[in-house]
This record gives structure tokens, sequence and C-alpha cells, in this order.
């Protein structure tokens, strides 16, 4: 394993930043990643993994270790179920494709979001009526403080909406290493419940859907809305989608009667930040070289040489002028580095 100094970033995150690390090291294992943490204690570091949820806005002033951990297996299974365990270094989508291959149900509806296996607990990301938290039943992480790994259920990582224990109580204690599923192999959950997959099979007179015509469907809709980062530089949603109390909400909808909304609980209800910033009047906007996707409100883009503080400077005038409209705070679902 060899430390590079003075390493650029800008392949490594999504966002096509460029910014360095004052030091960079990609490690291929567990015991090169215990090696790193153990030889560079007194050292400040920085985790990167697919460098899809983060916008850089300066150099990075540490080690940056690049988690590249490879690998995914079955680790048990019933005629129901099936348990797969998947390195953190994997990507998410071609993780995802590897058990719809294997007629494996429940990660389907979050087939094409960028990022590596060992972020998505973090985040728990989801789509489409699905969450990680759905199908999560463990993952291992290492201390960095002391090397030693620990398992985390599913109940220990807290998991909320785009929120987890690691972004938390354990934020910058732990890197994940591998992550346990729990998948079905048969009468699966299918869920197609929202209007952008039900439209999108109906386009294909699809009436009984395979887990394969899902995740295809999901990938459809994904490519129309979503630029492709390798194309376009982006990190997917930059916002959260705000979650509202019902009494809260209902004050703001006499006013905004057309504004859309989903029932979440019988106290809450969650409105699309995609919808409030194309009433702002930020969808295919630009400025500079930073700019607000044309086919997604929620996207915010890299054109070609925007810097993140530009980057940043435009999503605080979206959550300004939202706030100013509608009364409602829209939160970056990035990290902000």
């Amino acid at each position: 394993m060899e430390i590079l100094n003075h390493f650029s970033l800008k392949n490594y995150n999504t966002f096509g930043i460029e910014a360095n690390a004052k030091e960079f090291v990609g490690v291929h294992s567990v015991e090169e990643l215990k090696t790193v943490l153990f030889e560079n204690k007194a050292k400040t570091k920085f985790v990167l993994g697919g460098g899809s949820n983060m916008l850089l806005t300066k150099d990075i002033d540490a080690l940056v270790i690049h988690i590249d951990l490879k690998g995914k297996k079955i680790v048990e299974e019933t005629k129901d179920f099936v348990w797969v365990e998947s390195q953190a270094g994997e990507n998410w989508h071609e993780f995802v494709l590897w058990t719809i291959d294997k007629n494996f149900g429940g990660l389907e509806n979050m087939s094409l979001i960028p990022g590596n296996v060992g972020t998505t607990p973090i985040q728990n990301i989801g789509a489409y009526g699905t969450e990680i938290k759905d199908t999560f039943v463990s993952c291992e992480a290492i201390s960095i403080d002391n090397q030693t790994m620990r398992m985390f259920s599913k109940e220990e990582c807290h998991f909320g909406y785009r929120e987890s224990a690691f972004k938390n109580d354990e934020k910058d204690k732990y890197i994940i290493t591998s992550v346990i599923f729990k998948l079905t192999k048969r009468n699966h959950k299918i869920n197609i419940s929202y209007g952008d997959i039900t439209l999108e099979l109906a386009k294909k007179k699809i009436t009984n859907p395979t887990l394969k015509e899902i995740s295809n469907a999901v990938i459809a809709i994904r490519q129309t809305k979503l630029p492709d980062p390798k194309e376009l530089g982006n990190s997917g949603s930059f916002f959260k989608n705000p979650i509202l109390l019902k009494t809260d909400f209902e004050k703001i909808h006499q006013k905004f009667p057309e504004m859309k909304y989903y029932e979440i609980s019988e106290i809450q209800v969650k409105v699309p930040a995609g919808w409030l910033i194309e009433q702002a009047g930020f969808k295919g906007k630009r400025f500079g070289d930073a700019g607000v996707h044309k086919n997604q409100a929620l996207v915010l883009v890299n054109y070609s040489n925007a810097t993140g503080q530009e980057i940043l400077n435009l999503s605080r005038e979206i959550q300004q002028t939202v706030f100013d409209t509608f009364g409602i705070h829209i939160e970056a679902e990035v990290n902000i580095i």
C-alpha cells in the first residue's frame, strides 16, 4: 500500500469536483485497512467510498482512505429466504443486478442508485417505497480508534429517513466493511405503488412484473430524470423530501392547494422537495457551471468546472427561496465537506 501525496479526487466524487487530498491510500482488504489505521493513528482521516453522496467544497487536509473491498456471497438460505453478504467496496447497482439475476427479491426498487454498498446503511438509502432498512440484517465495521471489529444489528443502526447511527452517535467512529441483507427467494413482496413505476409497466403492458421487469422500469425512470454522473457531474438527489406534521402542513396547504404530498403516518406528510424547487423557479436554471437539472429539480449538476462552493451557494439560495415562498425548510441529503 502506497500513500500518495497531493492526490486529485476529481475522479473519486460523482460531482466531478476538482479537490485534492493531502494524502491518499486505497485499501483492498480488511487487513490492509487495519494496517493503515494502526500505522497512521495520529493522522486525521477521511473515509471515502463511492464518492456519490458528498460535495467537496475544499481540499481534504487529511489521509483519505478509499474503501475498495470487493466480494459478495450467500451466507445462509432457506426455502423462502436468502442472506447475502457484500463487501463495502462493491458498486451498489451492480450488486442489486447480481441479486436480481439470482431471483432474490427486495432490492429491485433501488436499482441504479449511485454509490457503493458500504455507504448504503449510513444514509439508509431508498427509492420508490423501499429503504435499506427493509432488507438490512447487519453490517460489520472496524473501529477507527483501536481496529476492533464490531457487528451492528438493524436495531443498533437506528435507521430513520436518510438517517442512521453512523450519521449521529457513531459518526466518524467506524468504517463499514461488509453488509448482510435478507432477501426473498419466492413469494416476493412486489412494491409498484409509486405512480411512476405503475405507468412505466403499463406502457410496456406488463401486469404481473418480475423482479427484473421492476428493476428495468426503475432504471428507465431514473435515466429519464437523473443524469449519468459520467456525463454530467451530480450526486443524485441533493435534498431530502421534507416531512411535516399534518397540522403544520394543513396551514400551508390552504395557501398552496396544488402542493403535492404523501401521507406517511397519521400525523405526518412528506412533500416532494423537487416540486417545491420547481415551483420556486429553479428547474433547468444554470448559474455559470453550476445548475439545476432540466428533468429533475432535486438534482444539482456540475456542467464542467463548477467549484464545490459554487454548488453549495446555489443550494443555499434554493433553500432560502423555498423557505421564503412556502415556509418549508429543505435539508441537504448529500454530505457537505
